[in-house]
């Protein structure tokens, strides 16, 4: 059954996949290293950033993806947002960094289509600011989040979490880079699981 399974994803076509982002990219890079890969259910055909010094646009550049900005004070950002996933034949979204809120009307085309990393273990912690929030909140434990996209900030079902004990020692920064060593592993694999249960 194991070799079964394995034929039938090793044959599978690799969905075609936009990345959100609005910063570093350090999941972004991660992702298009994982992509590369034979077996990995998804290729990175377009990136998308709020942001036009995201450093993450670099990746985009050296790996040769398209990518676009978007200003989200401009009217017909999310025109402009569906046209292109219209046109690279995007059928799955990864949200990896991306700092604005996602549309209703996207959720509604995407459903369960649409995934994001965030860097705490929901339902803890939802928005922004999160490292400085567990530390004030003395956690003892944190970690990672991939979940599905829904109406609701960081409110979608669960696909992975990863987490680690918090050294009484570690700061904001401490925090910021084991949570995205931990990311790193997580993003694939929760793409590897929903992918393989299709």
């Amino acid at each position: 059954k194991n070799q079964i399974k394995f034929i039938k994803f090793f044959k599978m076509v690799k969905k075609n996949t936009c990345v959100f982002i609005s910063g570093q990219g350090s999941n972004l890079k991660n992702l298009i290293f994982f992509s590369r890969d034979n077996i990995f259910p998804i290729k990175i055909s377009l990136v998308i950033s709020d942001n036009k010094n995201a450093y993450g646009l670099n990746y985009a550049k050296k790996f040769q993806i398209p990518y676009i900005l978007i200003n989200t004070r401009s009217k017909s950002y999310e025109n402009k947002i569906l046209s292109n996933l219209k046109k690279y034949n995007i059928s799955f979204i990864c949200l990896a960094g991306y700092m604005k809120m996602i549309s209703n009307n996207l959720i509604r085309i995407y459903q369960k289509k649409i995934i994001n990393i965030h860097p705490s273990l929901l339902p803890k912690f939802k928005g922004l600011n999160t490292f400085n929030r567990i530390l004030k909140n003395k956690e003892k434990k944190t970690g990672c989040t991939v979940h599905y996209v829904n109406e609701k900030l960081d409110g979608g079902s669960t696909i992975i979490q990863k987490s680690f004990f918090i050294d009484k020692k570690d700061n904001e920064l401490d925090l910021k880079r084991k949570t995205q060593k931990l990311e790193h592993r997580a993003f694939p694999e929760a793409i590897i699981k929903i992918f393989s249960q299709n």
